[in-house]
């Protein structure tokens, strides 16, 4: 392999890991560390950033050491650290093990980064290698599940990763510092939007999941949809072709800009409906961006001395050092920025719309891409025009004039280059000795094509009716924590086991594609395993909220938002229509109540129950979730004034938290009169911070 082909494919290796890395420690930090609310945002934050700003002391850290030793024990550390997370899910081994490999792969990009000048393919293919991996194992199991085939596929990539790092890099030019920015914002807008499959997949669900909700409320109502990561194909697809193809005219060099700040602008607006377009336009823009600065600024004039030719060299590969440890912090205090609002309850709206402006900007900067210096693509249907400019950064004069094609499909053979190619080149070079892209081209759109194939079969859960309707129906309600348990392990196969033989399941605090969570679609998995349709409705964002899964079909979905009542997450009320079969409907509510903290959520309780009421319109109707209020306290009294029933009364106290010593009860079924229940119980278990509660409903007689 070709000196600059190697160190693409290192580089993209290298991001693939450290993504994965990421995608454990980020939510470690909130879990276990933070145990979720239980720790201001701010300290959450300064702990999050600090490692990211310990980065600033890496370039100096080369300057003594140098980059080759510096980038072989950190990539050791990195690739250690991303296998033993596997080995050590949940607790604080799982959050420190995350830490460490963080750190490391902050000081291997520095070290890369200084060595390197031509950044972009190996930052598309990590980015693109990384969400392929990440829909592939259904975005999770790749670092959360140490199944076989996991160890394999890590053991893998980590020893193809150590092999290329041991070998000796290729000397670099100048310029690259602007790519190398990119990196952090690259990193923080793929994750949470562009090359996300659970966003992707989320996308579809409200793109052909509304079920009759109003958009004039302001929340759309989702169901589990056909093609479902489809669209992360298309995304894969789109980011490659605009990454790894420049734009050749004055008017393309907008394109990516332009189409990156369109995909912001629909991700601030906060409508899940928007999330389909914003997820094609960022992905195609994303990538743009980063063609815009795939280049090698030029060299300085070359001096008769070496000695200042090789002192210009270092200054470049500092800045180089410097720009990714910049756009890392970027990716840091953005991300902070982004979620600690759901905490402390400001707007973050403007947050990827300001990342998004400062990578279009960064992009702009770098100027018209000058004609590509490289062999033609794979897919050249002509020859090649002839080409005067310089071979490289370094090139020590021009190359000749080519006459003949050059493309690695090419039918005829290809004349010898007679001029010097590099600086270091000792005399003539036989032909084709300047590394090329098309071999990354052409493994980028396999790569693509592959997934296409792979997601366009979809899953979808389709519900049926029984043979009549039933005369009981068991309904549990879960706050599943965004799928995270007591000791910060992701485990959605515990969250399913501790629904148990439920019919009806409600849930709380459901994340679809959290970046700050690890990017999983948790409904999307826990409805695979429970073999369930599901309706979503968003509360926060479009992302996070509530949700309703049944054995029977889903129907009518309505959605209201609650009044925020100073609380910093919002908060609403889902009303969904289960069909038992033979005309026998079911009404169903889930709400998640927040109010601010040491208050009641009197308000929101009151507007809980008002909906509820009003949508079931006399038919039997249950009312589930977290309501974050106690059996008679002014919260829970709002229910029962309207004339609800506490279906879980006779097995009283009936403490759901937390998990690990439950004290307060919390979660809640009510039913309206008619309903009776029976079986009640709350099982023990650690898959989330909150236990769940189940109830058998005897149905009244028709």
């Amino acid at each position: 392999m070709r000196y600059r082909h190697r160190t693409t494919v290192v580089t993209a290796l290298g991001l693939v890991l450290l993504t994965d890395v990421l995608r454990v420690f980020l939510p470690s930090v909130i879990t276990i560390f933070g145990q979720a609310a239980s720790t201001p945002a701010e300290l959450l934050g300064a702990f999050a950033l600090g490692w990211f700003v310990l980065a600033l002391a890496v370039p100096a850290l080369l300057r003594r050491v140098g980059g080759r030793p510096v980038a072989l024990v950190a990539a050791v550390v990195l690739a250690g650290a991303r296998l033993a997370v596997t080995g050590f899910p949940g607790g604080r081994a799982q959050l420190w093990l995350a830490t460490a490999g963080l750190v490391a792969g902050l000081c291997w990009l520095t070290a890369v980064a200084a060595g390197s000048n031509r950044p972009v393919p190996g930052l598309a293919l990590g980015l693109a290698a990384a969400a392929v991996l990440h829909t592939v194992s259904d975005t999770w199991r790749s670092p959360w599940l140490g199944g076989a085939e996991v160890w394999v596929v890590g053991v893998v990539l980590a020893a193809l990763f150590l092999a290329g790092q041991a070998l000796p890099a290729p000397p670099a030019g100048a310029g690259g510092a602007r790519a190398w920015l990119l990196a952090g914002p690259a990193l923080l807008l793929a994750g949470m939007v562009a090359l996300s499959p659970a966003v992707a997949r989320t996308a579809m669900s409200y793109q052909f999941g509304l079920l009759g909700s109003s958009p004039a409320q302001g929340s759309g109502a989702a169901v589990a949809p056909l093609f479902g990561p489809l669209p992360i194909a298309v995304a894969v697809g789109g980011f490659l072709f605009a990454a790894l193809t420049p734009p050749r005219r004055p008017v393309g060099r907008w394109i990516g800009p332009v189409a990156l700040l369109a995909g912001a602008v629909l991700v601030a607006l906060g409508r899940g409906e928007l999330l389909l377009p914003a997820v094609l336009l960022t992905a195609v823009g994303l990538g743009g961006c980063l063609a815009r600065c795939d280049t090698a600024e030029e060299p300085a004039p070359s001096r008769p001395a070496g000695v200042d030719e090789a002192s210009g060299l270092h200054r470049a590969a500092g800045r180089r050092g410097y720009a990714v440890v910049g756009g890392m912090l970027v990716f840091a205090v953005a991300a902070v920025l982004y979620y600690a609002a759901y905490d402390l309850g400001y707007p973050n709206g403007w947050v990827p719309v300001a990342v998004v402006v400062l990578t279009a900007a960064v992009a702009l900067s770098a100027g018209p891409v000058p004609a590509r210096t490289g062999p033609v693509p794979a897919l050249s249907a002509g020859p090649v025009p002839a080409r005067t400019g310089p071979v490289s950064a370094l090139s020590a004069g021009p190359v000749p004039a080519r006459t003949g094609p050059v493309s690695a499909l090419s039918a005829g053979p290809v004349p010898a280059r007679t001029g010097p190619v590099s600086a270091l080149s000792a005399g003539p070079v036989p032909a084709r000795t300047v590394p090329s892209l098309p071999p990354v081209r052409t493994a980028a759109w396999a790569t693509a094509l592959a997934l296409v194939a792979a997601l366009t079969v979809d899953e979808t859960l389709v519900a049926g009716n029984r043979e009549g309707p039933p005369a009981t129906v068991r309904v549990a309600a879960y706050n599943i924590r965004m799928g995270f348990g007591i000791e910060g392990r992701f485990d959605p196969d515990a969250l399913a086991r501790a629904v148990g033989r439920a019919d009806v399941v409600v849930l709380s605090e459901v994340d679809r594609g959290w970046l700050l969570n690890g990017g999983h679609d948790t409904l999307d998995l826990l409805a695979e395993r429970l073999d369930m349709p599901y309706v979503f409705a968003p509360a926060a964002d479009p992302l996070w909220g509530d949700a309703v899964l049944s054995r029977w079909p889903l129907a009518a979905a309505r959605t209201r938002r609650l009044p925020a009542v100073g609380a910093p997450t919002g908060a609403q009320a889902l009303g969904v229509t289960v069909d038992l079969g033979a005309d026998v409907r079911l009404a169903v509510v889930a709400t998640h109540l927040q109010p601010t903290p040491g208050q009641e959520p009197v308000v929101q309780a009151r507007a809980v129950a008002s909906f509820a009421l009003g949508y079931a319109a006399g038919r039997p109707l249950v009312v589930a979730g977290d309501m974050n209020t106690e059996p008679g306290a002014p919260g829970f009294a709002e229910f029962t004034r309207a004339g609800l029933l506490d279906a879980l009364a006779a097995a009283r106290p009936l403490p759901t938290s937390p998990a690990d010593d439950p004290r307060e009860q919390i979660d809640h079924v009510l039913v309206s009169p008619g309903l009776t229940g029976a079986d009640v119980v709350a099982p023990r278990g650690t898959a989330s911070d909150h236990l769940p509660v189940a109830v058998t409903l005897t149905l009244p007689p028709a």
